[in-house]
């Protein structure tokens, strides 16, 4: 479908030279033809008016009326009374430089989608977000349209960093605080700071996301190096071992076994960073959900000066506003915000703005407070529809969050599951793509469950219960 350029005339780059000998017209006609066949100009788009391109190339409204005349006589131009010139729908293909592509595969249409790590989409606060948006706009000071500290906005550092202080025993600081596109961002601007400081590998959990922690790890020239997790979350000792003096941890919720970082292996891990030298990058994903346990404060609450804690909005909000933030070390923080300058200039201010007095307003707090609603509810359906369809699987993880891991039967293969709930319609997803070498561990799945409706849960289940035990 074309694209429909508003406004009374959309703008062409041609140009004309008076001094190479051919006439303007056959000049003109020329560029125009050159344009739709090589797909510059789409079948069905709207071309610039004779009068606004007479008037663009200094030409007379005549000239122009001409080429397009013989465009149109060639059937490269089609004209309505009344309406613009467009490209004709049906103009002369484009020479074949290459085969044509290969159709993308539509994906199966699916009652239910296990996907793990997204929210509820749906329950976007979109009126909340547009006024805040709106108020944003209007009350922003005309400076916070320049460029501004790379830090990011003042007025969110101060809010995150009391709301941190607040709800996650943070020990925040505005002036260490730091805004950022999304955890990614967070995490490759830390692994260049590392790197520039000597360090040569990083570790991280394993099971957890090896995907990601690699992949930035080698941009910034590190190795990546997995330490094995248990029931009290990651093994100290084994870190201990691998010589890194940097690692990646989920200790609110580890990702994705779901297990809290037990007090004495928090207490080890700071104790790890202040006599190696060391440093932990926390991953404060989804701290905000939690059900039927006591709530755990930051890490970075315990070793300010050897912890950066990465949060974001994506779980509570939406991945699509890409805005999170970094706690900082004292010493760090100058190499920080001058690896974020250099990166992108800083986060949208008004997205920036728009997120302080969502938070300030007591807005997001309704929201968090909303979606811990929606989503017991959900595991307690998911819980119910296992029971019932699939009894011999054991479920873990779910004391927070929106996800859990489901323990399959001695003998399932995980491959094997997932093809064949496929084939019925239903998305699940092994935990093998959380290990750095997938065949090393039982067959699990990990369910999430923040995207998926109730009803949706329990036909998924349903109809894939026997294939689960």
């Amino acid at each position: 479908m074309p694209v429909q350029w508003a406004g009374l005339s959309p703008e062409l780059l041609l140009t004309v030279d008076r001094d190479n000998g051919e006439h303007l017209r056959a000049q003109l006609e020329r560029q125009l033809r050159d344009a739709i066949r090589t797909g510059r100009l789409r079948s069905g788009e709207r071309l610039p008016s004779s009068r606004e391109l007479a008037r663009a190339l200094g030409l007379s409204r005549g000239l122009v009326q001409d080429a397009y005349a013989q465009l149109r006589a060639e059937g490269y131009l089609v004209t309505r009374v009344g309406s613009a010139t467009r490209v004709a729908p049906a103009t002369p293909a484009p020479p074949a430089t290459a085969p044509p592509p290969t159709p993308p595969k539509v994906a199966p249409r699916l009652i239910a989608d296990f996907r793990h790590g997204v929210p509820d989409l749906a329950s976007f606060p979109r009126g909340d977000w547009l006024w805040a948006v709106r108020e944003a706009a209007r009350t922003m000071p005309t400076a916070d349209l320049d460029y501004g500290d790379p830090r990011g906005s003042q007025a969110l550092r101060e809010i995150v960093a009391a709301y941190l202080r607040r709800v996650r025993a943070a020990a925040a600081d505005p002036a260490h605080t730091v805004v950022v596109s999304g955890y990614a961002q967070g995490l490759a601007l830390a692994f260049q700071v590392l790197a520039r400081a000597g360090v040569r590998a990083v570790a991280h959990e394993e099971p957890g996301a090896p995907a990601t922690v690699t992949a930035a790890a080698r941009a910034a020239g590190l190795s990546a190096v997995p330490v094995p997790v248990d029931a009290d979350g990651l093994d100290v000792t084994a870190l201990e071992a691998t010589g890194a003096k940097a690692v990646v941890v989920t200790p609110a919720h580890q990702w994705p076994t779901g297990v809290a970082l037990a007090p004495a292996r928090r207490r080890a891990l700071s104790a790890w960073a202040l006599h190696r030298g060391g440093l932990v990058i926390e991953d404060d994903y989804d701290a905000e959900f939690r059900y039927d346990r006591e709530p755990f404060g930051a890490l970075q609450g315990l070793a300010p000066d050897r912890v950066i804690s990465i949060g974001t909005v994506s779980k509570s909000l939406a991945p699509a506003l890409r805005i999170g933030w970094l706690l900082s070390p004292p010493a760090l923080t100058p190499r920080l915000v001058e690896a974020k300058r250099i990166a992108d200039r800083g986060t949208p201010t008004l997205d920036q703005l728009a997120l302080a007095l969502l938070i300030e307003s007591g807005r997001y707090d309704r929201h968090l407070r909303r979606m811990r609603t929606t989503y017991a509810a959900r595991r307690t359906t998911l819980v119910a529809a296992l029971a019932e369809h699939a009894p011999r699987v054991r479920l873990t993880g779910l004391a927070a969050g929106f996800h859990a891991v489901a323990h399959l039967p001695d003998g399932a293969e995980e491959d094997t599951v997932i093809g064949a709930a496929l084939a019925r319609g239903v998305g699940l997803y092994g935990m093998s793509a959380c290990r750095s070498v997938p065949a090393a561990g039982p067959a699990r799945l990990v369910l999430g469950f923040g995207d998926v409706p109730e009803r949706a849960i329990a036909e998924g289940i349903a109809r894939v219960g026997d294939l689960l035990g």
